[in-house]
């Protein structure tokens, strides 16, 4: 299991990006959350198989139709750690 905190940079609010990475991060089978942060950027966390996850952050760099994602952060984390049974997107 790999565990990953992204944060994406860019116009990556107001274009869809949550329900889009969520509804990849789905497909792929991963837990974890996305949710967007006050400076604008998007934060996800995600947990799953190497692959999976490396897919998912390969697309998140490209993001959706309308968005401009001018950075990727990559931070990862002890997987064993983390204890999300789905994938969630967050509204704090």
């Amino acid at each position: 299991m790999k565990a990953v905190k992204l944060t994406i940079s860019g116009k990556v609010q107001g274009v869809g990006y949550r329900r889009w990475f969520a509804q990849h991060a789905v497909a792929l089978g991963l837990k974890g959350y996305v949710l967007n942060l006050d400076s604008g950027a998007v934060e996800a966390l995600l947990l799953g198989d190497d692959g999976t996850v490396a897919e998912l952050v390969n697309h998140a760099k490209v993001g959706p139709t309308h968005a401009v994602v001018k950075d990727v952060v990559i931070v990862e984390l002890a997987s064993e750690q983390q204890s999300f049974t789905a994938f969630e997107i967050r509204r704090e």
